[in-house]
This record gives C-alpha cells, structure tokens and sequence, in this order.
C-alpha cells in the first residue's frame, strides 16, 4: 500500500488553516476537472485532490492522518499502519467533497474504512466506528541533585503535548505538572506518569509521560549504580597508627575507623550508606593520604627518624628500583 502525502496533492502546509485548505482545493479541483481539463491524467489528479480534500476538511479525519503521518512511509514508498489501528471517525455520512469514495485509494481505504462498503459516504448509510486511538506518549528529561533523588523531592515539570484544534490540526501546548519523585531514582531511570501524556483522539485514552531522571554532576560524591564513592583525605600519622575519621555522607557525617597502616587508595566500605531502597547501596571511602604543605624543624628532624628507622623499606620495589 502506497503512502499518501494529502498535504502534497493539494500543496499545502501542515499548518494551512481549513480555510486555506478549502481554497486550495478549489482551486485544483477547477483545473483538473475532467470535465473541463484536458491535462494527462487530470482524472486520477481529481480523484486525489478529492480523497485528500476529504479527510483535510474534516478536523478528526485530519487529526488521526497527522498521527499516523508520523509513520511516514517506508523507503519503497509504501506504508503500514500501526498495529490494530481503526479510524475512530470512519465514514460518519455527510461527505466534503463531490468526489466518488469507491475511487478512493488503498491507502484512504485502510486507514479510514468503508469508501467500498456500506454505500460510501454521503448516502446516509457510512458507518461509524467506535475504536478510539490513544493518545501519544511523551518523553521529558529532569535534571535532580543528588540530595533530591537520594532522599525524594517535588519538582514542577514542563513539557509538551500535542492535541488537535478545532480544525483538526495537531498543535503543541505547554503543560506543566508538580511531579512526586520517590527516593532512590537513579541516573537513567524513567518515571511513568499514566495519562499525562497527549489526549486521545475520538474520546481515546491520553498517553503517558515519561519522565527520565538526569542527575547532576556532585562536588564531593560520584556514583556507582546504587554505591557512591568519596575520596577522604588522611594525614600519614592517622593512616600509619590507625585513627577515627569524620567522613561525610549524603545523610549527614560519620566517623569511620581507619586501620592502622593503611596506604593511599585504600578502600573503606560504608553498609547501606548508599542509594535507599529495598537492597540499599553502600558508600565506598577511598583513603588519600596528604602532607602538609611546610613541616616545622621539629617534623622534619621526626621524618628524619622515621627514614632512618625504615630505611630497610623500598616501597618501588614491584617496580625493581
């Protein structure tokens, strides 16, 4: 089945007012006439002009052929409908146009039914289908602060649905939300808010919106699936004798034992500091060990001691130096 571009065969916008349809119809349909034009073919352009005219003139014909525009057509011109798709406007009786229905295309024929059944239009005896279509579903990203996703918040949300005007057309408008994000979320993850998301057509259900959670870059914490990790710096005093360090977390500060001897790099884990929920993340302290900047005279002649009481120790020695 071909595809048809009903915007192309009268040569008008997605965004031409009915107005402007109608006048563009009239227009061609003047000059194609079989009856008056002697043009190659001025039959089948007629006939297009007249299917396309039929379903942009009326709103809901118009708004279901712009969802399914969407679609486009496949790279060999052809075109498939989604999956159990039934026109919720059909045939209602009442035809815009004088052009024959049975002559329609295919493509009018499978999208909105009935051209070559039950009489056609116009004679009273079209059908009506009561299948709805749903509306779209929308996507939107929201950027959170680590405090935010780790402990839940409330963040007001905007974005953008479609929906079609009284002249059929699908136009965007703004909608905003107060959205409840549940502690826990993590980089990634989506939320799904059910019918928030464009309205139905023919009285179908709204779409969804799905909300993705970004999370921004955090000074001190980085994240690990459900771990976070944080460098904590130790002076070599407190990593060689041992000693009990504050540490921060995103729940407030903590003191963590470090254990005697220990280098620069060193791995401390801290149970459930992590991400909440129902198997909690852990946080990961990496030990950094620091010097400072000037020693006094009394520090350097210790260090002295210190290197000459270790001496024997050669820590490049896995590096054969």
């Amino acid at each position: 089945m071909d595809f048809k571009d009903y915007y192309a065969v009268l040569g008008v916008s997605e965004s031409a007012s009915a107005e402007e349809i109608k006048k563009a119809y009239r227009k061609l349909a003047r000059k194609f006439h079989p009856d008056v034009s002697k043009e190659a073919g001025a039959d089948d352009k007629f006939k297009d002009l007249g299917e396309a005219y039929e379903v942009l003139k009326d709103p809901e014909k118009r708004a279901e052929y712009d969802q399914l525009r969407k679609y486009g057509a496949r790279p060999d011109g052809s075109f498939q409908p989604p999956p159990g798709w039934q026109s919720a406007s059909g045939f209602g009786g009442g035809g815009y146009t004088d052009a024959d229905a049975r002559q329609f295309s295919d493509f009018f024929e499978e999208i909105f039914g009935g051209g070559r059944h039950g009489g056609g239009f116009g004679g009273g005896h079209g059908f009506r289908q009561s299948v709805r279509m749903r509306g779209e579903d929308v996507h939107a990203r929201l950027a959170l602060f680590l405090e935010e996703v780790f402990n839940g918040c409330e963040k007001q949300v905007s974005f953008t649905v479609h929906e079609p005007d009284e002249h059929g057309r699908l136009m965007p408008r703004q909608k905003t939300l107060n959205v409840k994000i549940p502690a826990g979320m993590r980089e990634g993850q989506h939320l799904r808010l059910k019918g928030q998301g464009s309205p139905g057509i023919g009285g179908g259900a709204a779409g969804d919106l799905l909300l993705e959670i970004e999370l921004a870059p955090h000074p001190t914490f980085a994240v690990e699936g459900r771990d976070l990790l944080v460098t904590v710096p130790v002076t070599p005093w407190e990593a060689a004798l041992g000693a009990s360090v504050t540490v921060p977390t995103v729940g407030g500060k903590v003191n963590l034992k470090v254990p005697k001897g220990s280098s620069s790099g060193r791995k401390l884990r801290l149970k459930g500091k992590g991400f909440p929920g129902k198997h909690p993340g852990d946080q990961i302290v990496v030990l950094q060990i620091v010097m400072p900047e000037q020693h006094n005279p009394e520090a350097e002649k210790l260090y002295e001691q210190l290197a000459e009481s270790e001496k024997a120790f050669n820590p490049r020695s896995k590096l054969h130096v």
